[in-house]
């Protein structure tokens, strides 16, 4: 039991989990939008695999990043930096296998599933993994590009079409990484830098690192509320944007202000729920407001 758990933990099942939410919400409304009908024998194997792509790539990284996992504080605990998995190629023979089947499963759909699948895969593991992460401060924009692509896969999975709405889509669930990823940075500042991982706070200093991290979000909030203005979503999201936009720009302008590693933690704990309220307001709103 003890060892499927750790099997398990190798995926990041917390990441994998709002990932998974965005694509799901992604297809409901390309489903209402588009008034496709959509069935259990489509859903399924869509959210199975995206669920599996997701997990493959997280358990590749940690392959990848077993290294510098042991040596931070924050993840020596994980699975194979604490030999819970006693070889290691057993996680990153474990993530091929879940990525192939995903692909495999996309490919059964429509062409632009399996690109969309393969694109977020090669992102992932080569860009942001195996290339930037442990060589530049930019790893993070450009390895960011990768968590949109479950939402954008989620649209195409449904309508085998490619518009503006999935693109916009996708682009703010990247938009949101570096606010996210760049205020745990801070947090854990002396992990990166005991690791010798460029995160943007890490090479800069604070108060720069800071303001990237508010700009970002001033972006992400704008953003979101421009997805209303483009008539793809209505009053619901609209009430949901302002409400969690505000809280989100109040926690990081009081991080602005008034920088600490534990504000920098909230404005992290916080992106996350900001992140799924909003896709739950898409869902809200096209399946509430005809």
């Amino acid at each position: 039991m003890i060892h499927i758990r750790s099997y398990l933990e190798v995926t990041k099942p917390k990441t994998v989990l709002l990932l998974v939410f965005t694509s799901v919400a992604a297809m409901i409304v390309a489903s209402s939008l588009n008034s496709i009908d959509v069935t259990i024998e489509i859903w399924l194997p869509a959210f199975i695999a995206i669920t599996l792509g997701c997990a493959g790539c997280n358990a590749v990284t940690c392959y990848q990043d077993r290294d510098i996992d042991s040596i931070m504080a924050r993840t020596r605990n994980r699975p194979l930096p604490s030999r819970r998995i006693d070889l290691p190629k057993k996680a990153l023979y474990f993530g091929v296998v879940l990525i192939a089947i995903s692909l495999a499963l996309s490919w059964l759909r429509n062409p632009l599933s399996f690109i969309s699948i393969l694109l977020g895969v090669l992102n992932n593991v080569i860009v942001y993994s195996l290339l930037l992460k442990r060589r530049h401060p930019i790893n993070v924009i450009l390895g960011g590009i990768s968590g949109g692509f479950p939402a954008f896969f989620g649209w195409v999975y449904v309508t085998n079409s490619i518009d503006l709405a999935p693109v916009l889509i996708a682009a703010l669930v990247v938009l949101w990484i570096p606010n996210h990823i760049w205020s745990l940075a801070i947090r854990y500042k002396e992990d990166y830098e005991r690791a010798r991982v460029p995160m943007l706070p890490v090479v800069i200093e604070e108060k720069k690192a800071v303001r990237c991290i508010v700009f970002t979000s001033v972006l992400l909030v704008i953003f979101s509320a421009w997805l209303y203005f483009l008539n793809i979503f209505r009053i619901v999201y609209l009430v949901t944007v302002s409400l969690f936009g505000s809280v989100m720009l109040l926690m990081n302008f009081w991080l602005f202000f008034y920088p600490t590693k534990q504000k920098a933690w909230v404005v992290f704990k916080f992106s996350s729920p900001y992140l799924a309220m909003i896709f739950m307001a898409m869902i809200i709103d096209v399946l509430l407001i005809p």
